[in-house]
């Protein structure tokens, strides 16, 4: 309960803990459960795991293993496989599934290191590892392992922070996309561009993809402050 208020502004009260949140009622009820499944009261223990998904909207499967402080908010939509590792003072919002891929035996979910994050709808697929600290993006369909303290997303994930840096990505085989081949012939065909205007010219042609997006954070910085400044900034009012 104290982790749902640190990580929760909206949690007002202890009874409005104990009465309206899904998620902590999905974790208490997975605590007696999996003990029954470890003990194996396999079939009964898959059974109330249904009831906890009746009444919660999550579904935890009885095998996974699930640390402390786990904070699911919201939480509508939510699975979690069998032989998912959940580390403590993780945070998952709706619609996130920690799924297996295929029908291969053994570990065949992923494992969440202390302190993940995961937003909102994202999938988490198979055996790998998000790393200590991470932070899934919403929407995210994470395939790979993820270093800690690392920011994952798109379709599918690739990180963008490392350790609080940008990551650029220069190499289009850094993105595991359907398109990767599509991006790689249209980077060689820009290569070879630059370098005819810079033999026809005289002077090398470059872009400084850095510059490029410290300038974007400095604009979208400059756009809030003008819009706090006319005071459209906060009054929730419609357009």
């Amino acid at each position: 309960m104290r982790s749902v208020f640190e990580r929760d502004p909206a949690a007002t009260s202890v009874f409005a803990v104990l009465l309206c949140y899904p998620g902590l009622h999905a974790v208490w009820a997975h605590r007696p459960i999996h003990w029954l499944w470890c003990k194996n009261f396999k079939i009964f223990a898959r059974y109330l795991s249904q009831v906890a998904r009746f009444f919660t909207g999550i579904e935890i499967h009885p095998g996974a293993k699930i640390g402390r402080r786990l904070f699911i908010d919201h939480g509508m939509g939510v699975v979690i496989g069998e032989t998912a590792i959940v580390g403590n003072d993780v945070t998952i919002y709706q619609g996130v599934t920690l799924g297996g891929t295929g029908k291969e035996k053994g570990k065949r979910h992923p494992t969440l290191r202390d302190g993940v994050f995961v937003g909102n709808n994202a999938n988490v697929l198979g055996n790998i590892i998000i790393g200590e600290n991470s932070r899934v993006g919403a929407g995210s369909v994470v395939l790979r392992d993820v270093p800690p303290n690392s920011t994952v997303v798109g379709v599918p994930a690739h990180v963008v922070y490392r350790e609080g840096q940008r990551v650029l990505i220069t190499d289009p085989h850094e993105i595991k996309d359907p398109l990767s081949d599509a991006l790689i012939a249209l980077a060689k065909d820009v290569e070879e561009l630059k370098a005819k205007v810079a033999a026809r010219d005289g002077v090398p042609v470059t872009a400084d993809a850095t510059q490029t997006l410290q300038v974007e954070d400095l604009e979208r910085a400059a756009y809030r402050t003008e819009q706090e400044l006319e005071g459209w900034y906060g009054i929730g009012g419609g357009i």
